[in-house]
């Protein structure tokens, strides 16, 4: 205990504490897709190489990767792809599409309409009465052909394919479609998901497919539900983190808290919060290493990263906007970057000043192997390129 009386959570534990939670140590890896997603609340999907990466770093046995997580996406429907928080793609456990979607979708989607609406009106585009037909329509026919793309949608609603500037007169101008909009709008409110992709698990060309029925949940208890999935996940974390990873209002974030019993915790940065009845410690996990793809759900899951990523490192794995490239981890920490060369094969680099020695390396190569093992032939690029995973996979 601290000197007021708040349990202490230093930085040791918090790696210690993500190494079992997040499934990454040796012998807390995962049986299958859906037990990896739901210890990790949600997987980042936009880039959809990320979510098999991510699932693959974490199974126990990553042969089945591809396999199984295909499964759970696109036959069981275990798991579910979808806009979140942010209105951010992610893949989700098919149990916590109502959550999701009473918690942070529904005021994200008002946006959303709302600014479709705003730049269409801008453009001189027809109004909402005619966007809601269109709409209409589009629904029946998606619901007739059960998966299907937009170019597809669009040859049984054509006004999908009308067009509007956007921003005209800006640095920004651009063109959209009806549809482009449209079904990005119709994903915040819930009401269709991304299907099968067109090509293999790497490809960003989705079918889209009417979302699956879920209940009406009460807004500010869906919110208490999701705080208290995520911090039990990745507890501790500060106020910042959790308004920056849910993307509510801070007021709501305390609410939730209060809502769920959390309890205050001291950090060596400050303090921070755990779920009910987690304030006890937490037993080292055997030594671990980890590689883990552009997005991962472990490495953009805080928006205070001093204590397992350096800011030092950051330039060489984070593009400009933040988004950040394949890492190498050691025993919680982030230590290098990694990327697949055009031959297949796995480059990685610890970078200066980590100070990791031979039993690291050894781990980090077997698990370059592992990675190698199960992607195969499959070439991954990552959406967002980092200058570390652009150097090594030239």
């Amino acid at each position: 205990m601290g000197d007021d009386g708040r349990r202490h959570i230093g930085t040791a534990e918090r790696r210690d504490r993500l190494a079992l939670r997040q499934r990454l140590a040796g012998a807390a890896r995962a049986g299958s897709p859906e037990e990896v997603a739901g210890a990790l609340v949600a997987l980042h999907g936009t880039d959809p190489a990320t979510v098999h990466l991510a699932v693959g770093a974490r199974l126990a046995d990553a042969a089945k990767t591809v396999s199984g997580t295909e499964r759970a996406l696109y036959e069981d429907g275990t798991l579910v792809r979808m806009h979140g928080m942010r209105h951010t793609v992610f893949v989700f456990p098919a149990e916590l599409t109502a959550v999701v979607h009473a918690s942070t979708g529904i005021g994200v989607a008002a946006r959303e309409r709302a600014s479709l609406l705003k730049d269409m009106a801008a453009a001189g585009a027809p109004d909402a009465v005619w966007l809601a037909e269109v709409e209409e329509s589009a629904l029946t026919a998606l619901a007739r052909r059960g998966q299907a793309t937009a170019a597809e949608l669009a040859r049984d609603e054509p006004r999908l394919k009308e067009r509007f500037v956007y921003a005209a007169g800006k640095s920004y101008e651009g063109v959209h479609t009806v549809s482009t909009r449209l079904l990005r709008v119709l994903g915040v409110e819930g009401k269709v998901v991304r299907g099968r992709p067109l090509g293999s698990w790497t490809s960003s060309q989705f079918r889209w497919a009417p979302a699956p029925e879920h209940p009406e949940l009460d807004p500010a208890g869906a919110r208490a539900e999701l705080l208290r999935r995520w911090l039990t996940a990745c507890g501790p974390a500060t106020e910042g983190d959790l308004k920056w990873w849910t993307g509510w209002p801070v007021t709501q974030v305390r609410r939730a808290l209060a809502a769920i019993g959390a309890r205050e915790v001291s950090l060596d940065t400050g303090t921070g919060y755990v779920a009910a009845g987690d304030t006890g410690p937490v037993a080292a996990p055997e030594p671990w290493a980890a590689l883990l793809p552009a997005l991962d759900p472990t490495a953009m899951g805080w928006q205070q990263r001093d204590w397992y990523l350096a800011p030092e490192l950051r330039p060489a794995l984070f593009d400009r906007s933040g988004n950040v490239g394949p890492t190498v981890w050691w025993n919680g920490r982030v230590i290098g970057g990694w990327a697949q060369r055009a031959d297949g094969g796995i480059a990685w680099r610890v970078l200066d000043g980590t100070g990791v020695g031979r039993e690291a390396e050894a781990a980090i190569g077997a698990e370059a192997e592992r990675l190698a093992a199960w992607v195969g032939t499959t070439r991954i690029t990552p959406r967002f390129r980092t200058p570390l995973e652009r150097e090594l996979s030239a």
